[in-house]
């Protein structure tokens, strides 16, 4: 496959809003593509941005005749996995959702999520 093919794969492009010491600007990054980053002013200046760092960084990848990830199959995920832990730390989880009042696991999710 040639860079163009890979990017019209729906790889997942992750942009976010970031304000710091340097102002305020868009970050964007693709989960696929370990190290391929860019950024704007703008949404869609950190999105035309991001083609152009992935097509840069696919290409590289390419010319020194190493893989390419292709982007991930969500469907391929139920949504659910067991996670087995202390019994001190899902006592603490339960007492939290519960003062927050949601489900334990909302709460959870919540906590993954940050």
């Amino acid at each position: 496959m040639k860079a163009k093919d890979y990017l019209g794969l729906p790889y997942h492009i992750v942009i976010q809003h970031i304000v710091d010491e340097s102002g305020s600007y868009y970050f964007a990054t693709v989960q696929e593509l370990d190290g391929c980053m860019s950024h704007g002013d703008t949404y869609a200046e950190a999105f035309e941005n991001i083609q152009e760092a992935m097509e840069g960084w696919i290409e590289t990848k390419l010319k020194n005749g190493l893989s390419v990830p292709k982007p991930v199959d969500e469907s391929q995920y139920s949504g659910k996995f067991v996670l087995r832990v202390p019994k001190t730390l899902h006592a603490r989880l339960v007492m939290e959702a519960e003062k927050e009042g949601v489900s334990l696991n909302q709460y959870a999710l919540y906590r993954l999520s940050m």
